[in-house]
């Protein structure tokens, strides 16, 4: 398999950390990034001067764009070559109740969670004959909680792409996903914030980024997993406790 990862929201938070989990391995990496150039920029840096002999590169993409979307795998092939992985990492997390939801905040939340990856799912399977996709959803898709609903229908709608990729992509192409849950806090807000919400799950504590990393190397390392979805939460999708 080619090593080189495409990984949407890569500058920051998780999707940083997976690409450098995945460059301490070997892999190239391409760092899609919107809003965040300067991020993107001195990673691409740090990972340059650690890695001298793997190749690192940037691209920019409004992923609520679609035109921008369709585009962003030709770019990178441009440069790299080719992709063996792909990482549909990036995503827009904003409430709203069913009932407060504008057909324009629809759309924004569909495009860059739902639209984008399988864009470039679709162009993935339609230029490389062999790989791995991974889709990050959420632990959410089980419940019908509406406070984030368009996001929760996003997310919902991804998984069930997955499961109908991995089906025609295969044998060649495995396609997976990963749902987390209390990773990181929202940048606003501290580590306290995990804490209380997780005195609500099975283990009572919020994960981290090492349960998404070793899922990642589960993924790639199970050469006959496809259309499954590993949840990184703790047991939040089993229910809230009293």
């Amino acid at each position: 398999m080619n090593k080189t990862a495409l990984i949407t929201g890569a500058a920051k938070r998780v999707g940083k950390a997976m690409a450098l989990h995945l460059a301490s391995q070997g892999w190239n990496i391409a760092i899609h990034y919107n809003s965040s150039e300067d991020e993107a920029r001195q990673f691409c840096d740090e990972l340059h001067n650690a890695y001298q002999n793997q190749q690192f590169e940037i691209f920019k993409a409004d992923l609520n764009l679609p035109d921008e979307v369709e585009m962003l795998v030709p770019r990178v092939i441009q440069k790299m070559l080719g992709i063996g992985l792909l990482i549909n990492n990036a995503s827009l997390f904003e409430p709203s109740k069913l009932s407060k939801t504008s057909t324009e905040f629809l759309d924004r939340q569909m495009n860059v969670n739902f639209k984008a990856p399988f864009i470039l799912s679709r162009n993935f399977a339609q230029t490389f004959k062999n790989g791995v996709i991974i889709n990050f959803v959420d632990t959410r898709i089980v419940t019908n909680q509406s406070n984030f609903a368009a996001y929760s229908i996003s997310k919902k709608a991804l998984w069930e792409m997955t499961k109908m990729a991995a089906l025609e992509f295969g044998p060649h192409i495995r396609v997976n996903a990963i749902a987390p849950g209390l990773t990181l806090p929202p940048e606003e807000k501290g580590e306290g914030y995990l804490l209380k919400l997780a005195e609500k799950i099975a283990m009572k504590r919020p994960g981290g980024l090492e349960p998404i990393l070793k899922s990642l190397d589960y993924i790639l390392n199970n050469d006959y997993l496809t259309g499954q979805l590993l949840f990184c939460d703790g047991g939040e999708n089993l229910g809230l406790t009293k």
